[in-house]
């Protein structure tokens, strides 16, 4: 059974910076690409950003390209999400997810090829 704890979601001013973490546990942490979505009230969960399984490959969203990075830590099996010059449009719950298929050669966004084993961490942009 996968685990995934999220962390440092909080309240942030527009333009503010976040640094998300995520801690897996139950699965080999290096052999698996990462992801983080997003859900706001009222809308389906979407792909944030991902990460292949050996860090070299990154992907994502349109929305958040140029202000979010998405980095891993296979040693302390986290995966970050570094979120800079918010907007009041990214709030939402974060997830972490872990790829389902080990070693995948190419970066998938469909929420429906990850797992997910969190609670997810808000994240609320707001003055």
């Amino acid at each position: 059974q996968v685990q995934l704890v999220e962390s440092g979601g909080g309240l942030v001013q527009p333009g503010g910076s976040l640094r998300l973490s995520c801690a897996a546990s139950g699965r080999t942490f290096s052999s698996y690409a990462m992801g983080w979505f997003r859900q706001a009230p009222g809308n389906e969960r979407e792909f944030v950003a991902g990460i292949s399984w050996r860090g070299g490959t990154t992907l994502y969203a349109d929305s958040v390209k140029g202000r979010f990075t998405i980095s891993r830590d296979n040693a302390k099996n986290t995966v970050y999400l570094q979120m800079d010059s918010l907007k009041p449009e990214d709030m939402a719950v974060y997830y972490c997810a872990i790829d389902r298929v080990p070693w995948r050669p190419n970066l998938v966004s469909s929420r429906y090829t990850y797992d997910y084993g969190g609670q997810g961490t808000q994240v609320t942009v707001s003055s």
